[in-house]
């Protein structure tokens, strides 16, 4: 995908972003490149990591991060840490001290300009809604606060404003590239949990869930919307898929698919394919649908 400007655009999701990482995996072995990268949420932390080396190494590292990850290190929720916030009146229930750490330690570049792919992270100014694009300044913090969901992490200070994580405005920034002025636009969705056979019980989980669903519709209608000012292509995200977006436990599996279908995709011609997928968002018929690999849109 070269001589038009092209940018891959990546969606939050939570756990989901190991989807992503086998996706960028496969892509960077098959030599797809990007002059842009725009991410929000976790897409942002992908995102990062692919700018900061988008080669097949880089992008292995990128796997093996993910591999290595657990609940902990991302959401560290005790009861203990919601007892803390209920009795000192916080707005919210924990720091996210250990996900900026891995930040630190595992990036090469200091400032969102230094990447070698030019990065730009999206978050959200809490009191306005508006999505808002950073793209110079500490990466460290731009991550931290396109990552601060709200309740759960704290607002981020961003010269002047206060920010919240990226996927409550703008969850996968196709506008923001268009934006940058990308003619090409690669999205790489981290899907949804389609195949789940009831909510998730965790507060923060069924929250996260509930979002993921509506920013996958928003997804099929800003492709629509934006068809004529870019040609945007979406790499297929999974799908039966049964794992909650707030679930550390199966990245490796989830990796390994996405590796697998990325691959058969591009090998398939998919790199050519533009518009909507009109993605599923549950099954009808779960048993039968996820038997037979197949999933229904939920109209």
């Amino acid at each position: 995908m070269g001589q038009h400007k092209t940018a891959m655009v990546l969606s939050g999701g939570g756990s989901l972003g190991a989807v992503q990482a086998g996706m960028l995996l496969a892509l960077a072995e098959a030599g797809v490149t990007a002059e842009l990268i725009v991410g929000a949420s976790v897409g942002a932390l992908n995102g990062a990591f692919y700018a900061d080396d988008p080669t097949p190494a880089g992008t292995a590292r990128l796997v093996a991060l993910w591999r290595s990850l657990q609940r902990r290190d991302v959401f560290p929720l005790t009861l203990w840490a919601g007892l803390k916030a209920l009795v000192f009146s916080r707005d919210h229930l924990v720091e996210p001290a250990a996900l900026r750490d891995i930040v630190c330690r595992s990036l090469r570049m200091r400032r969102i300009e230094e990447a070698p792919v030019a990065l730009h992270v999206v978050a959200t100014d809490i009191l306005s809604g508006e999505d808002v694009l950073l793209s110079r300044g500490d990466v460290a913090t731009a991550l931290m606060a396109s990552t601060a969901i709200p309740v759960v992490f704290p607002p981020v200070a961003w010269e002047g404003r206060q920010l919240v994580d990226g996927g409550v405005s703008n969850n996968t920034p196709i506008t923001s590239a268009i934006a940058l002025g990308a003619e090409r636009i690669l999205v790489l969705p981290t899907g949804t949990s389609c195949a789940l056979t009831e909510p998730p019980h965790n507060m923060a989980a069924l929250a996260l869930h509930v979002l993921g669903l509506q920013n996958m519709r928003q997804l099929d209608r800003d492709i629509e919307r934006h068809a004529a000012a870019a040609r945007i292509t979406v790499v297929p995200p999974l799908c039966p898929l049964d794992v909650s977006v707030f679930d550390f436990s199966h990245t490796a599996a989830l990796i390994e698919r996405a590796v697998t279908q990325t691959r058969a995709w591009i090998a398939s011609g998919g790199l050519a394919s533009a518009g909507p997928l009109h993605v599923p968002l549950a099954h009808r018929d779960r048993p039968s649908a996820a038997a037979a690999g197949r999933c229904e849109p939920v109209s």
